[in-house]
């Protein structure tokens, strides 16, 4: 990393200057580092470094702070972040329960939150605000494609399942709003879960001709080793948060077939997109997740609305440089909708051997294009 870039790992003090420079911008960004989904908080914490370094930025100061997936520590992190940091931005959060217990409160205080992946429905509809910005989707979103996918293939009885918090109950709205066929069953595991022989003989006794799931992180480890060692052979679709390059690479032959539903695939062809993934795995010797897109993406959004304007300085200018999203994304074309959620394709991958002896997504089709999320109507910005 470049010597001008601090950073501050887990709950160490991030180095500081003295006396800030007049035109230094303090990004707070915390995410998660440790436990179970910490892969999901690296790969952001890796994307969004790695286009602050293209930048030769120098002036953008990112303090880091692992969250250990708790909502106390994610709150007084981020207190820690306003009143003893300074700082005008915030990033990082990748659980929707700690997105709605720090959000809310910094963008009210006037800090310009700019989330690389969390995107619960209430920030996007009934509360949402001037200084909040979502540049991955909203959290229904995969799971609204998986549904149409699911319905348009000819399934006529899923079983769906999601753990209980936010993001989950999110999921299985999203899949049902596009689902609008029978279900075998719904059902919530608890959040951070790792035994599923319960659900697994539920599902095997359901009479369920495909199953849909979102369980990101170790979650969806454990659950589809133990669904394949069951024995049952029901399709099993998901998003892209329960198939990422990690996850994949952890199930091996377990995930070969199953179809899953991205923003972006690293096999998606276009200039930025092709250089950012030979970029970050010259860097980190690994292919980058989709969170790893949505933190590079975060950065270049913010990198572009600084050649604008200091969010300190004028803020209003600000805001309107990242809502005019000038910059080249891993997606391609990047626009926002008018509650600052992205109007963006959604695609369908599925994994396929690499020809390595391992395992990888491969971009199949496209499930929706231009899709909006159902809570804009909400939002009275």
């Amino acid at each position: 990393m470049k010597q001008s870039i601090k950073l501050g790992l887990g709950l160490a003090i991030a180095a500081t200057m003295t006396v800030a420079q007049a035109n230094e911008v303090r990004v707070g960004m915390i995410t998660t580092l440790s436990g179970d989904g910490a892969h999901l908080g690296v790969d952001v914490r890796d994307g969004f470094m790695l286009a602050i370094e293209q930048s030769g930025n120098s002036d953008v100061n990112v303090i880091i702070r692992d969250d250990d997936q708790r909502p106390d520590l994610a709150n007084s992190l981020s207190s820690e972040m306003v009143d003893r940091e300074d700082v005008h931005v915030m990033t990082g959060l990748i659980w929707s329960n700690l997105a709605m217990a720090v959000i809310p409160s910094v963008t009210r205080q006037g800090i310009f939150y700019l989330s690389p992946n969390a995107g619960p429905s209430d920030l996007a509809g009934r509360m949402c605000h001037e200084n909040y910005f979502n540049v991955a989707w909203q959290n229904d979103a995969l799971h609204e494609a998986m549904g149409q996918y699911v319905r348009d293939q000819g399934y006529e009885n899923p079983y769906i399942l999601a753990p209980n918090y936010p993001a989950g109950t999110d999921a299985l709205t999203g899949f049902k709003r596009y689902y609008d066929g029978e279900l075998a069953n719904e059902t919530y595991t608890q959040l951070g879960q790792s035994d599923y022989a319960a659900e697994i003989s539920q599902i095997r006794a359901s009479g369920a001709d495909s199953v849909f799931y979102f369980l990101p992180g170790g979650m969806g480890i454990s659950f589809m080793n133990q669904y394949a060692n069951s024995g049952a052979d029901i399709p099993v679709f998901g998003p892209a948060f329960s198939f990422d390059e990690v996850i994949v690479g952890a199930l091996g032959e377990a995930a070969e077939g199953v179809i899953n539903t991205s923003q972006w695939a690293h096999d998606l062809e276009n200039d930025t997109n092709e250089a950012f993934v030979a970029a970050f795995r010259e860097e980190h010797g690994r292919t980058p997740t989709l969170y790893a897109s949505q933190g590079y993406d975060t950065a270049k959004l913010l990198l572009s609305a600084l050649e604008v304007a200091h969010p300190e300085d004028d803020p209003d200018a600000f805001r309107e440089a990242l809502r005019a999203a000038d910059f080249a994304s891993t997606r391609g074309e990047f626009r926002f909708g008018s509650n600052q959620h992205p109007i963006q394709d959604i695609y369908v991958r599925e994994i396929v051997a690499d020809g390595n002896g391992g395992f990888t997504n491969r971009l199949i089709g496209v499930a929706m294009e231009d899709h909006q999320d159902a809570y804009v109507g909400d939002c009275d910005l």
